[in-house]
């Protein structure tokens, strides 16, 4: 959007049709203003007659350009009009088109012009059984009131407009929420998926590296392996079916996914690990006497799986000491240590776990940290009890 508010369209475009019933009006008025004297102009002042006639065709031709100008078309038709009734209906036209804009200087100015034509108008013209005083009055309430007219349809013109722009703007604005919400949600997706499946696909990659350096195994043993990679690939796709049922949460399908890993599933993810072959020294310190919530309960869990996946990648085979503690007061801090590896597993890894980690605390209201203590590793996550 622009830093500087428009101004608003006070002259909108106007049809052919709009342009007709003005200038119908235009008609109206001049012949109601010029029939009080063209009877006895045409009886006895044929000059004046005629000036008459050619200054108010003259103006209804000049008021057609009345918006390229504002101010200045209305002066002159103004001036015309002292001279010609007939051009009364356009320097009304003329008059009303200025005070639309509401700019007080321009108001005032064609206002006292135009009071000022017509004085000068009814005193030339030979009009019959005027009065000044009657004719002043007439005069003053008639310019004042069309010049009131202007600025209450400048005022409405406005206000439909700025309700019209609000309204634009707040559809704009709902659709950039809507942009911003998707764009989360397809960063949560990424996050989720990137958490479930790296930690599969790694212990899958882990076996089968296994297997090919194995050429002692014998039928048996070799399906059995074979076996333990399916059940991994199996329990891969099964979690991002979960992760997909959760986030797609108004799908109308029959429910498949499993549900989301909460804290009390780590002990199962440590297990599962442990069967795989990794060396996990777990202790859980966390105060037991209430369950930890389901979202600091499953961003604990993504940690300790992150990290479990990352020892598997950088340093198979090494020892992993998790210990998690905390309480309601004081949050929950897990902290997950390894020894620096030098024979990194074949599984490739684009680097993006740790930042994922990362944005998924700081999203709950935590903080991640990892460090190098010594010859290891350790990765620090702290978060608020009720993330």
């Amino acid at each position: 959007m622009s830093a500087v508010e428009p101004r608003p369209d006070t002259q909108p475009e106007l049809t052919w049709v709009s342009h007709a019933w003005r200038y119908a009006l235009c008609v109206v008025f001049s012949a109601a203003v010029w029939q009080t004297a063209a009877a006895a102009e045409w009886r006895d002042h044929r000059l004046l007659f005629t000036v008459e006639v050619v200054l108010g065709v003259a103006a209804f031709v000049l008021v057609h350009f009345r918006r390229r100008a504002p101010k200045r078309v209305a002066l002159v038709i103004a001036a015309m009009s002292a001279f010609s009734g007939l051009a009364a209906g356009p320097a009304t036209l003329a008059a009303v088109s200025v005070a639309t804009r509401r700019r007080w200087r321009e108001v005032i100015l064609v206002g006292s012009a135009n009071f000022v034509a017509a004085q000068t108008w009814t005193t030339i013209a030979p009009i019959e059984d005027g009065d000044f005083l009657v004719t002043t009055l007439v005069n003053l309430v008639v310019n004042t009131g069309m010049m009131g007219w202007g600025l209450y349809i400048g005022s409405r013109r406005e206000l439909l407009w700025n309700l019209r722009n609000r309204a634009e703007r707040a559809e704009l604005e709902q659709e950039l929420r809507l942009t911003q919400a998707r764009s989360t949600e397809r960063a949560r997706i990424a996050g989720e998926m990137h958490d479930v499946v790296a930690h599969r696909i790694t212990q899958v990659s882990m076996q089968a590296g296994a297997l090919a350096f194995r050429d002692d195994l014998d039928g048996d043993r070799l399906r059995e392996g074979l076996g333990q990679i399916q059940q991994q690939a199996n329990d891969a796709l099964h979690e991002l079916r979960g992760v997909l049922g959760v986030l797609r949460e108004d799908d109308p399908s029959p429910p498949t996914a499993r549900p989301q890993p909460t804290y009390d599933d780590i002990t199962a993810l440590v297990d599962e690990a442990r069967s795989l072959g990794l060396d996990i020294d777990w202790a859980d310190h966390v105060d037991g006497d209430v369950p930890v919530p389901p979202v600091t309960g499953r961003t604990v869990y993504r940690i300790v799986q992150e990290g479990i996946t990352n020892v598997r990648k950088h340093a198979p085979g090494a020892e992993v000491e998790i210990r998690s503690s905390g309480d309601q007061c004081g949050g929950i801090t897990v902290v997950i240590s390894n020894p620096l590896g030098n024979r990194p597993s074949a599984a490739p890894g684009a680097g993006l776990g740790l930042v994922g980690l990362r944005e998924r605390t700081e999203l709950r209201g935590g903080r991640l940290h990892q460090r190098t203590e010594g010859s290891r590793f350790v990765l620090e996550a702290w978060l608020p009890w009720t993330a």
